[in-house]
């Protein structure tokens, strides 16, 4: 008679094999409780027509198992021009949260004058919240409601966009991999996506009988938003342009599968030694 293992020892045996067969991205939002009460909750509509609004949110590449060290995916977009930045970090501490936070602002070609995330501790800890507050012009800062995707709805729709279709749903559990998928979200990846790569605004949504109605706009690249948001000086729209010019983006995607390809070999070799551990 074969001997009886138990529920939670099948478990422990098994979540590596699971940790490789299942593709689908996991939830690892951990509510924080130390400020939940102190950050409001986006009850009023964002202004969505002045860029400097963004919503922040993180995707786990874990797999199918959030058990372990593994690297996140962080994910910012403009509610205005849809201009989204993105960047990893190992863990998703508060240090290495705030600073690639803090690397996003600097390269913004607007101001930052909100930020709306959900709530995790990622997003709701001191450090992330002095930074933000603490300064001259404080930056609004808001949560969404718990259990409630559709609060960062703008954000949610690009963690397609950004890290699932470049990285896909695989486990990345190497550090080593942290700066190198920065440089192709930061040199690649973000002036692709911004400068070339058009998309569609919801602008009227409407109930007839059970149905609803929805519009939306012409589409336009996120530069191409800005451009008529006349929120840039001149100057900056000068930059913007010289920039949008010296860009190629059969160049950008000749170098995104460069740089692309010893990031995801090396994932993939990671996977094979488990394989045959």
């Amino acid at each position: 008679m074969a001997d009886e293992v138990s529920a939670a020892t099948l478990d422990r045996l098994l979540q590596r094999v699971r940790a490789q067969t299942s593709l689908r991205g996991l939830c690892g939002t951990k509510p924080g409780t130390l400020l939940r009460q102190q950050i409001p909750i986006q009850g009023e509509v964002w202004n969505e027509k002045r860029a400097g609004f963004l919503e922040a949110d993180r995707v786990a590449h874990c797999g199918g198992s959030l058990a372990g060290n593994f690297i996140w995916s962080l994910t910012f977009t403009d509610l205005a021009s849809a201009w989204t930045s993105g960047r990893v970090v190992w863990n998703k501490g508060a240090t290495g949260v705030l600073e690639q936070t803090r690397q996003v602002e600097e390269q913004l070609p607007f101001a930052l004058l909100g930020l709306d995330f959900d709530n995790g501790t990622e997003w709701l800890n001191w450090h992330l919240i002095r930074y933000l507050q603490e300064r001259i012009r404080p930056v609004k800062v808001t949560r969404s409601r718990p259990y409630h995707k559709d609060d960062n709805a703008h954000v949610e729709q690009k963690n397609w966009m950004w890290p699932r279709q470049l990285l896909g749903y695989g486990r990345l559990e190497e550090p080593a991999l942290v700066d190198p998928i920065n440089r192709i979200y930061r040199e690649i990846w973000e002036p692709l996506q911004n400068f070339f790569l058009p998309s569609m605004k919801l602008v009227e949504k409407k109930r007839i009988g059970a149905r609803w109605q929805r519009k939306h706009d012409a589409p336009q690249t996120a530069y191409q938003r800005l451009l008529k948001l006349n929120v840039l000086t001149g100057k900056k729209k000068r930059q913007m342009r010289d920039r949008h010019e010296s860009l190629d983006p059969f160049v950008l995607h000749e170098q995104l599968e460069k740089a692309l390809r010893p990031v995801l070999a090396r994932a993939g070799s990671q996977i094979k030694l488990e394989n045959s551990a």
